[in-house]
């Protein structure tokens, strides 16, 4: 039987040690050859708190975890007993459906990409209003026209004696009004 990616509802919060009590109990039961990998689907981002930049964690799923799997009544049974597991998502209660592995391979590449190049925690759109809160400009108004999440920066129209001015800002400099 092949093995197939099924998505697991943990309690919020509580997915990481989902992840590792299910490897443990996989291992206890000598199931090793019915399960394939368990995650929890992630990328690191990047925050400015008090003028650092600190990496964090965002899970893509919250309450959620992947597993591969061979679906059968030991294999149901042992995820489905494990501590803060609510149960199978999609299919009836007694037989969860597999997602597809077009799905499967989109999350992975999310998270294989995600591993590469955090990405900012605040996400800027063009036609934003945003404030200045740092810098010569502290405390202006302005109108996001670009976005650069390579480098970091945020180019803002922003109004000075009456004339829009565009201003290049780094992601720490503005928030989200």
């Amino acid at each position: 039987m092949a093995k197939r990616w099924y998505v697991v509802h943990a309690y919020s919060g509580f997915e990481k040690q989902v992840m590792r009590t299910l490897k443990e109990r996989v291992a206890l039961h000598e199931m090793e050859d019915r399960f394939g990998e368990i995650l929890v689907p992630t990328e690191e981002v990047v925050e400015m708190r008090e003028g650092k930049k600190r990496k964090s964690e965002r899970k893509f799923y919250p309450g959620y975890v992947l597993v591969q799997m061979e679906m059968d009544d030991a294999t149901w049974h042992l995820v489905k007993n494990t501590p803060r597991v609510l149960g199978f998502i999609g299919g009836t209660k007694d037989k969860p459906a597999p997602i597809t592995e077009k799905e499967a391979e989109a999350i992975l590449r999310r998270v294989e990409s995600g591993a590469d190049k955090p990405k900012p925690k605040t996400l800027f759109e063009p036609g934003e209003i945003v404030r200045v809160i740092e810098g010569p400009f502290a405390d202006f108004n302005g109108v996001v026209e670009e976005v650069d999440y390579d480098k970091s920066r945020v180019k803002v129209a922003v109004l000075i004696f009456g004339r829009s001015t565009p201003v290049e800002l780094e992601f720490g400099q503005v928030e989200k009004d």
